[in-house]
C-alpha cells in the first residue's frame, strides 16, 4: 500500500500564495504521475495539475501561469506552489499518484487539504 500525506493548506487573502506539499510513503516499488486536483463545495473534483517521473507537466487552464507543479523523485514528495490566488481556487485540494506497490499499479489519493482564499 502507498499513503499519501498532504500539507501546506490554510487560509489566504486573495492575491497571497501558498505552497502545498503531499509526500508519498509506504510499499512504493514505483511512481508515473503524481498530481493535484480539487474540490469546491457542490462541484465535482477536477484536475489542477500533473507532472510525470519525467517532469513533463500538465495544469488545468484556470490556474496556467499561477500555479506550479514541482516533484522530488527522491523524495516522493510532489509540490503545488501557488500564487496570485483568487476566491474561486478555494477548495479541498488532493494528491494523487500512480504508483506501483506490489505487483499493482493503482491510483492512490491523499485526505485531502483545505484551501480558503478569502476576498
Amino acid at each position: 500500500q502507498v499513503q499519501l500525506v498532504e500539507s501546506g493548506g490554510g487560509l489566504v487573502q486573495a492575491g497571497g500564495s501558498l505552497r502545498l506539499s503531499c509526500a508519498a510513503s509506504g510499499s512504493i516499488v514505483s511512481i508515473n504521475a503524481m498530481g493535484w486536483y480539487r474540490q469546491a463545495p457542490g462541484k465535482q473534483r477536477e484536475l489542477v495539475a500533473t507532472i510525470t517521473s519525467g517532469g513533463s507537466t500538465n495544469y488545468a487552464d484556470s490556474v496556467m501561469g499561477r500555479f506550479t507543479i514541482s516533484r522530488d523523485n527522491a523524495k516522493n514528495t510532489v509540490y503545488l506552489q501557488m500564487n496570485s490566488l483568487k476566491p474561486e481556487d478555494t477548495a479541498v485540494y488532493y494528491c494523487n499518484s500512480w504508483a506501483l506497490s506490489g505487483l499493482r499499479w493503482r491510483d492512490y489519493w491523499g485526505q485531502g487539504t483545505q484551501v480558503t482564499v478569502s476576498s
